[in-house]
C-alpha cells in the first residue's frame, strides 16, 4: 500500500479523490492547503506520491511544487497535478517545474490510476 497526500483546498473533489486512492490500495492523507503539507513535509514525513491542486489560496499548487523542486531532500517525491484549468499554459508550467502527471477534474479513476503509473515510473 503507497502512501498518498492529497493537496487541495477543495472538501469534495479531495474526498472523491481519496475514495479513488484507496481502491487503488493506497493509504491516504488529506491537506486543505499547502503549508500544512509543507510543515508535515519539513518535519521529517515523505508520502510516495502527492496529487496536488493548482488553484488554492495562499500559496497555490504551482508555488508548492516550485518550493519541492527545489529542495534537494523533497524534489524526488513524484506529484500528480490536479486541476479544474484546462489551459495549457498551466500544464506546460506544471510540467516544466516539475510535475511527473496532470489530470483534469473532474478525474475518472481509470485517469488517476494511469497518472500514478505515468507518475511512478
Amino acid at each position: 500500500m503507497r502512501a498518498v497526500w492529497i493537496v487541495d483546498d477543495d472538501d469534495e473533489m479531495s474526498h472523491a479523490v481519496k475514495l479513488m486512492l484507496q481502491l487503488l490500495d493506497s493509504s491516504v492523507e488529506i491537506f486543505r492547503d499547502a503549508r500544512s503539507a509543507a510543515k508535515r513535509l519539513l518535519a521529517g514525513e515523505r508520502p510516495e506520491l502527492i496529487v496536488l491542486d493548482i488553484n488554492m489560496p495562499e500559496v497555490t499548487g504551482i508555488d508548492f511544487l516550485e518550493f519541492l523542486r527545489m529542495r534537494d531532500d523533497l524534489k524526488e517525491i513524484p506529484v500528480v497535478m490536479l486541476s479544474s484549468e484546462t489551459t495549457d499554459i498551466q500544464v506546460d508550467e506544471a510540467m516544466r517545474i516539475g510535475a511527473n502527471a496532470f489530470v483534469f477534474k473532474p478525474v475518472t479513476i481509470e485517469e488517476l490510476e494511469e497518472a500514478i503509473q505515468k507518475a511512478l515510473s
